[in-house]
């Protein structure tokens, strides 16, 4: 069944004029995002994760750091042997790093060193020149395996600009198959960051992939600029979490991709829920309930006049291009302070009530006056009002 919705007046159709042809989502929810301060999976919640996001069809799976222990060696070798997708092992320019990817039996080896100078200096304590000999050893290294490899220049948005595009053409030289570019410290903007994408590809015939962070709440957007900029592909992770403020959202920038540019990515989006709940179960990172997407109130609606258009239909006050349907959840007509008389019948007519027009206005008035108490309206709630005010269920028909 296709989960195409056809977009309608009034929305930004123009949306499809921007040239994204390639679409690929690179989940990093194992690796960056398990480096959220605070959070730790254990062997069983990596292959669990792992599993679904596997059977959703998420193009790459970077499972993790492979040298950072033998329980994650372990953890990254066996989601390699039993996923159908493509998993990736994080790797820094140093041989150690490169060898224990390469045993752990991953698709790709993403490899990494910092290029801005800030980091270059105060972090890894190395030159410009040697941050190029060995990246360029370790992408050489990895392809003389006959492994696909990537390389990212870590802290991209902050590394002068000569030298980003030298180090790229030295790594593109040694035969690199992607070049991840990072924006580690979440100082990129669309505009700017797109522009970045570009110059870079302009120096590489490599594959372009993006990695955002959230710092400033721009971590989606900047994903998707990297698409409309020429990115094949972003790397995001379920919830958004990840260092510090995170990274782009899973669920964010795939239904974006999905419902805004009308790419079919091959996800099964309907697992999105069931994915992002499981996230949030196993890695202790309450999910915000005005979360995009997956938040409890990403289809709830308590205003009157917004549940009233909803119940008319649905387009009125919700995307139109993204359901609840589309990403496994349901909506919901949530009783309180703002409550209108549409929703309140509605809600007792799925009860089973038979309201008067007189029964549902004292209803209302009494859910709201409640609300406004800061109480929370619940069905029994309600069924309590009802029958306080006297309305009568509906006889069943027996046939």
């Amino acid at each position: 069944m296709s989960r195409r919705v056809e977009f309608f007046a009034g929305t930004l159709a123009n949306t499809n004029d921007t040239a994204v042809e390639d679409a690929r989502v690179f989940d990093t929810t194992l690796r960056d995002g398990e480096q959220s301060p605070r959070t730790s999976f254990s062997y069983e919640d990596k292959r669990e994760i792992a599993t679904v996001l596997d059977e959703m069809g998420t193009h790459v799976i970077e499972a993790g750091f492979p040298v950072n222990s033998d329980a994650e060696f372990e953890a990254v070798r066996d989601i390699a042997e039993a996923s159908h997708t493509d998993v990736c092992g994080l790797a820094r320019v140093v041989d150690g790093d490169v060898e224990a990817a390469l045993d752990s039996g991953v698709d790709v080896v993403h490899v990494f060193v910092s290029t801005s100078d800030i980091q270059l200096e105060d972090s890894m304590h190395a030159s410009r020149e040697e941050a190029v000999e060995r990246a360029v050893a370790s992408v050489e290294r990895v392809k003389e395996a006959g492994v696909e490899c990537m390389f990212s220049p870590m802290d991209a948005t902050r590394t002068d600009e000569s030298f980003l595009r030298e180090i790229v053409e030295a790594v593109s030289e040694a035969g690199t198959d992607w070049i991840n570019i990072p924006d580690t410290c979440g100082v990129g903007t669309p505009t700017r960051f797109a522009d970045l994408v570009r110059t870079v590809g302009e120096h590489t015939d490599a594959g372009i992939d993006v990695h955002t962070h959230d710092d400033f709440g721009l971590a989606s957007a900047n994903a998707l600029a990297g698409f409309e900029a020429g990115a094949a592909q972003a790397q995001v992770s379920v919830n958004g979490i990840g260092e510090r403020a995170g990274n782009a959202a899973y669920e964010e920038v795939v239904m974006a991709v999905e419902s805004l540019y009308g790419i079919d990515t091959g996800i099964d989006t309907t697992r999105i829920t069931e994915l992002s709940r499981l996230v949030e179960e196993r890695s202790e990172m309450p999910v915000p309930a005005n979360k995009p997407v997956v938040g409890r109130n990403a289809f709830s609606h308590e205003s009157g006049i917004h549940a009233a258009g909803v119940i008319e239909n649905s387009d009125t006050f919700e995307p139109g291009v993204m359901t609840p349907e589309m990403v496994g959840a349901t909506r919901e007509l949530v009783l309180g302070k703002h409550t209108g008389q549409h929703s309140v019948r509605e809600r007792l007519t799925d009860a089973g009530y038979d309201p008067t027009d007189t029964q549902v206005r004292e209803v209302t008035r009494r859910v709201k006056d409640y609300g406004a108490e800061k109480q929370r309206v619940t069905m029994e709630t309600l069924e309590r009002f009802a029958e306080e005010v006297g309305v009568e269920r509906r006889e069943e028909v027996r046939a």
